[in-house]
């Protein structure tokens, strides 16, 4: 299936599954509960309006980039799912009170009236935590990763890590410009970014990532693509991320060495796990990568997605540096997440590998993290 048909099947599920959200909750809170006619209409209308206001906000935002419209569609979104989520356990517990014994239709309505208002109140409540979750000041998540074959001279050495900004729909140049500050105010050895950074073209969001041409660490910054690059141009964002003094890593390693010349260990990165085809000679190659490696040496491995850790850890890679679950971003989609990646966020081992995936340093789709806070990571190496 082409990249297209895969866009335009996704977006026509999507609409599908959104339309049925929005008619369960015009008839959970505005049908069920005996409102008046003209307010049932207008709630139709406005769920209609809202409904549609999805898929245009991301055609607008691929267009125009942010906009306070843009930011309450994609709000909108958020809320819709938890209000929906929270309809449906009001309706197993009505179904477990009309399974209690008879119902009159009077009483009926009134259980639907205060179910409706309580599935209201946790949904707003829900969505106001998750939007101050998701714009609140980024936390510094300290990791530290013991490596067997790290030299003691590198014991310490700091690796900050960021993930899935997604640059685009509602994040824009003023979030980069103060995460570059971060950054550096950490005094990181080495900044590695791995992928999904930008959702839309340089000719749209160059501006926006300029910022990045700021970073500062003493062995520079590297970078490996995430699917959402391919959504984006990938080609023309490595022509400019390399403008902005950034490597971008493909299927590739380079050494890490000390003042002294000595090597500390070796820096590889591949292609996001689900690019083959999706641009002319794009696709993960960690084998090529690898190539000719000594396996005295050890290894840290930039890849997109979790899932490259079997094929990692089959190939002696001591540490997998990796984002594209967000850590779920909205619970419950975590364990949704779990379905498809082997891994959701924190620090985990597969046989000798270490593999770290992080949740986050933005966030996608709705301005809201709920149960799976975003972060900058910084990664100490240990030598063991």
């Amino acid at each position: 299936m082409s990249h297209t048909r895969q866009i335009v099947l996704f977006l026509g599920v999507g609409l599908a599954v959104a339309s049925g959200m929005h008619y369960l909750v015009w008839a959970r809170l505005f049908r069920d509960t005996a409102a008046p006619r003209w307010l049932r209409r207008t709630a139709g209308v406005v769920l209609a309006l809202l409904l549609l206001s999805l898929p245009l906000a991301n055609i607008v935002a691929r267009a125009r980039g942010p906009s306070p419209w843009v930011w309450l569609a994609f709000l909108w979104m958020g809320t819709s799912f938890y209000l929906f989520l929270a309809l449906v356990v009001s309706d197993v517990v009505f179904l477990a009170a009309r399974l209690g014994g008879p119902v009159a239709p009077e009483r009926r309505t009134v259980l639907r009236r205060g179910l409706g208002s309580a599935a209201a109140l946790v949904a707003l409540s829900t969505s106001a935590a998750g939007v101050y979750d998701a714009l609140r000041r980024l936390r510094v998540v300290d990791v530290e990763v013991p490596l067997r074959r790290l030299p003691q001279a590198f014991d310490g050495f700091t690796i900050v890590q960021v993930s899935d900004v997604h640059v685009g729909s509602t994040i824009g140049r003023p979030f980069i410009e103060g995460l570059v500050q971060r950054i550096n105010a950490l005094a990181p050895d080495l900044v590695a970014i791995t992928g999904d950074l930008v959702d839309g073209p340089v000719s749209r969001l160059g501006h926006a990532t300029a910022p990045l041409a700021d970073l500062r660490s003493a062995h520079g910054t590297y970078f490996v693509t995430g699917n959402h690059e391919y959504y984006s141009g990938a080609v023309p964002w490595m022509v400019e991320l390399h403008r902005l003094g950034i490597r971008v890593l493909r299927n590739e390693r380079v050494p890490i060495v000390g003042k002294d010349g000595a090597l500390g260990f070796q820096l590889a990165g591949v292609d996001d796990w689900r690019s083959k085809n999706l641009a002319p000679g794009h696709g993960p190659d960690l084998a090529a990568a690898l190539s000719g490696h000594d396996p005295a040496h050890e290894l840290v491995l930039l890849a997109h997605q979790p899932a490259q850790a079997v094929e990692a850890q089959r190939l002696g890679v001591g540490l997998q540096l990796s984002g594209h679950t967000h850590g779920g971003q909205l619970w419950p989609f975590r364990y949704v997440v779990k379905l498809q990646q082997p891994f959701t966020a924190g620090l985990e081992r597969l046989g000798q590998l270490w593999v770290y995936t992080s949740r986050g340093t933005g966030y996608w789709g709705p301005p809201m993290r709920v149960g799976a806070p975003a972060e900058i990571t910084r990664i100490r190496l240990r030598a063991a």
